[in-house]
């Protein structure tokens, strides 16, 4: 166990997380609703922009699992941010096929262009940069992801300007 998360405080459940919690874990037997750790997460994600260890801890409590085990799951799956993100998550995929066909050099591009590096936020909080695993979209390489729902596909370099530029332009737009 990591020592950030044995020294974690257990958070504190909103009483609107407890509830969605519940309904999550309802759909399973009682004796499975450890199953529903990723909809809890999901859920504490949505509610605070990230799952801290201390909400790691809480998730764990109420589910009645180690809190190693919370932090398994939160650690292997890339769509749970383990540290507080910009407004705008952008996920490069860096395995093979985008290797092939241009993904180091897309990271590259966003690298200068938001003149971040790979796991950073950019000083306005507004753009993070990561690289990921496979997008599973590998004929459309290099591919990405942004916020975890909006795929992208064929990035060249003249395509992730339009896109920093749109996301730009819509963090400003009313």
């Amino acid at each position: 166990m990591s020592a950030t998360l044995a020294d974690a405080p257990v958070a504190a459940l909103s009483e609107s997380m407890r509830e969605r919690f519940a309904r999550e874990v309802a759909k399973y037997p009682a004796e499975g609703k450890q199953s529903a750790v990723i909809a809890c997460l999901t859920i504490a994600q949505q509610e605070q922009g990230w799952v801290s260890p201390a909400m790691e801890k809480a998730v764990a409590e109420y589910l009645g699992m180690p809190p190693i085990a919370v932090h398994e799951v939160t650690s292997f799956y890339n769509m749970f941010n383990q540290q507080p993100v910009g407004r705008f998550k952008l996920n490069v995929c860096t395995n093979l096929p985008c290797q092939l066909r241009g993904g180091a050099q897309a990271l590259a591009y966003l690298e200068k262009t938001l003149g971040i590096v790979d796991g950073d936020t950019t000083p306005d909080g507004l753009f993070t940069l990561q690289h990921c695993e496979c997008l599973g979209a590998c004929a459309d390489a290099p591919v990405m992801l942004v916020n975890d729902r909006s795929m992208c596909s064929f990035m060249s370099d003249d395509k992730l300007q339009q896109l920093v530029d749109g996301l730009k332009g819509a963090e400003v737009a009313p």
